[in-house]
């Protein structure tokens, strides 16, 4: 029994394809030409100046070991940090004012809160070196990773490069993010093989001086702003799997939904700042950028036009039935998942799981995005009890 032809039936058609492509299709896209049209970056030994840049808010739970991280690195060339305070009210402040002793530092304390986008800007100014590596104040270093990253600079394929996040044993709720997290790296890697990734991790990323971009005030996404406009200059963006900031995973779900609605947020901040991006031939990086960042932003509401458009051909076609039995077992495992934490311990409920909740902040980004006339003002996470301490020596 053939289908007609009716707007339900190309909604519901569009809309799984829209969701197909986002997160079938265009990843083993990219596999493939990995794969096949793989772009090795020539890499040498290059020792640098390096400026290692961190914007802070009320972060004294981490600040002391990730300054001791810093400047206890392995790198071998010449290396600062610029540390500059977003109005904090914790202690951050003057803590750092005792480390200006020290000439490997430069720190800059701001009476009042102005965003990072802001912060950054002024750390570029302030930062006196060749290469800028930019980080966040939880993570700390792999060693080798500042060298690493200026390696994969040396030769210029790279203008922009990205080290790898990566998070220490997960238990609980951290542990049902695991597989979203290796899909996610995954793709990157393929990106970054391949051509380019239209983001990095701001945890940890670096570009020469010379290519650095100010970034425009009240910017939520530097570590995907920072790269389109590389890229748009022609740079290539890649990643370093080898350079690694390493990172408590969250155990806290209202933390991580905090997190990623700020990034989705950032992300339909991003367009609304620079429509460009969706023009092709303003673009260099449209496919991507589109399909990894663009349409995802859209599946949630894809996933509603499917659910509506299902129910009212159910009776059209057989395959209607078992397509909508598909989908409401998909939000009963969902559903159940975050009602019974528990039950995440099995695969189906926890990628079922993960699957609603990314989308439903992606959703829920949107609405932050429209009514939040301060999105992008921020906050260190909350450390956890095993929070890494500075040693003694380094306390001022």
């Amino acid at each position: 029994m053939a289908i007609a032809v009716s707007l339900p039936l190309l909604v519901l058609a569009g809309s799984l394809a829209l969701i197909g492509w986002t997160y079938i299709g265009y990843p083993l896209l990219m596999a493939l030409m990995a794969r096949g049209w793989a772009r090795p970056v020539v890499t040498a030994s290059w020792e640098p100046s390096v400026s290692v840049c961190l914007c802070v808010h009320n972060a004294m739970a981490w600040l002391p070991a990730k300054v001791a991280d810093v400047l206890g690195h392995d790198y071998r060339g010449r290396l600062e940090l610029v540390v500059i305070d977003d109005g904090s009210t914790d202690g951050t402040g003057e803590w750092l004012r005792a480390l200006a002793g020290d000439a490997r530092v430069s720190v800059q304390s701001m009476d009042q809160r102005r965003g990072k986008s802001a912060c950054l800007s002024d750390a570029v100014a302030l930062a006196r070196n060749e290469v800028l590596v930019f980080t966040d104040v939880r993570q700390h270093f792999e060693p080798g990773s500042i060298s690493r990253l200026c390696e994969a600079l040396w030769s210029g394929g790279y203008r922009v490069v990205g080290g790898a996040l990566a998070f220490r044993s997960a238990e609980g709720y951290a542990r049902s993010l695991d597989a979203y997290r290796r899909y996610e790296a995954w793709l990157r890697r393929n990106e970054s093989a391949s051509g380019s990734v239209v983001g990095v991790s701001g945890a940890l990323y670096a570009l020469r001086r010379t290519d650095m971009p100010v970034p425009p005030q009240g910017l939520i996404l530097d570590d995907v702003w920072v790269p389109m406009m590389v890229a748009r200059q022609g740079g290539r963006v890649g990643l370093e799997p080898r350079a690694i900031a390493w990172d408590q995973p969250c155990a806290n779900p209202a933390q991580e939904a905090r997190r990623k609605r700020r990034t989705l947020a950032g992300n339909w901040q991003l367009l609304a700042l620079w429509p460009g991006l969706l023009l092709p031939w303003r673009n260099p990086l449209w496919l991507r950028f589109v399909s990894h960042k663009v349409l995802r932003l859209l599946v949630p509401f894809a996933m509603l036009a499917t659910l509506v458009a299902n129910v009212v051909l159910l009776n059209a076609h057989p395959v209607m039935g078992v397509l909508l039995a598909g989908q409401a077992a998909g939000y009963v495992l969902a559903l159940a998942g975050w009602a019974w934490p528990v039950l995440r311990r099995a695969l189906p409920v926890r990628l079922a799981s993960t699957f609603l909740e990314m989308n439903a902040y992606a959703a829920l980004g949107l609405l932050d995005y429209l009514r939040a006339r301060h999105s992008h003002l921020w906050s260190s996470s909350e450390a956890p009890a095993s929070a890494p301490r500075a040693p003694l020596e380094t306390r001022r």
